[in-house]
Order: structure tokens, then sequence, then C-alpha cells
């Protein structure tokens, strides 16, 4: 009975493993058809590129620029550089995200334990610093007063 089972269990694990491969197998060829398609949709439209316009004059470098005759444009759409979305995309929303990201930088380090401690210790000192030197302007203005004569108020 046991041996019966585990052939059972092999023959289902193989089955299962032979399904998903033949569906990746089904998948990577419709990819591939797929890319074909639009390989063969790039090499049409390259083909158009490199062919020359049946309609299209001959260059001539003597022609005077003000005696070329000018083309009206209804839509100067096709005078407009072409533009990737994406590009658009990365302008618009690139830098002020990385401006966001770098004053939330700023702000986390600014508000850290280490910085905020430097800070106390630089305002705790000065606060010291201030009241040391008030205390010798208030000695000399008293010896001032002293030397000058004056009545204590």
């Amino acid at each position: 009975m046991v041996a019966g089972g585990a052939a059972g269990a092999a023959l289902l694990v193989l089955v299962v493993l032979l399904a998903v491969t033949l569906s990746r197998l089904a998948a990577t060829r419709r990819q591939l058809r797929a890319l074909e398609d639009r390989l063969g949709s790039l090499a049409d439209r390259l083909d158009l590129l490199e062919a020359p316009a049946a309609d299209a004059e001959p260059e001539e470098s003597y022609l005077v620029p003000e005696a070329l005759p000018l083309r009206i444009v209804e839509d100067d759409a096709d005078l407009r550089p072409a533009v990737p979305d994406r590009l658009v995309l990365s302008a618009t929303l690139g830098e002020p995200l990385v401006k966001a990201a770098a004053f939330g930088h700023g702000l986390r380090r600014a508000l850290s334990a280490r910085s905020r401690n430097r800070i106390w210790f630089e305002v705790r000192r000065e606060v010291r610093r201030s009241r040391k030197q008030r205390r010798q302007d208030m000695k000399a203005a008293y010896r001032r007063m002293q030397a000058e004569g004056v009545q204590e108020l």
C-alpha cells in the first residue's frame, strides 16, 4: 500500500510540474508572438523613414532664404519636438519630490536626539556666559558709581 501511495504522489507531482511547465511555455510563446509583431511594425516604420520621399525636392545650397516659398501650416503639432511623457513627469514631479525629500531629511536630522542635546548644551552655555557677563557689567557699573561719588538708589 505504501509503495502505491508514494508512486501516486510522485505521479501527481510530475503531472503538476508538467502542467506548470506547459503553461509557462504557452505564456512565453504569446510573449514571443507579441514581440515579433512589434518588431515587424518597427521594421515597417524604419523602412518608411529610410525610403526617400518621392515628392522631395533635391537640396540645393545656392538658394537664397528670401526666395524660398513659405509653407503655411494649419496645425503646428508636427513642428513641435516630441517630448516623452516620462520626461514631463520627471520634471514636474521629480524636482519637488527631491526638494521635499531633502527638507524631510533636514527636519528629521534637526529633530534628532543628538541635535537636540547639542542645541540644549549650547543654549545652557550661552545662558551661563551671558549671566557671567551681566554680573561683570553690574560690578563695573557699581564701581564707577562709587568712584564718581553717586549715591545708591
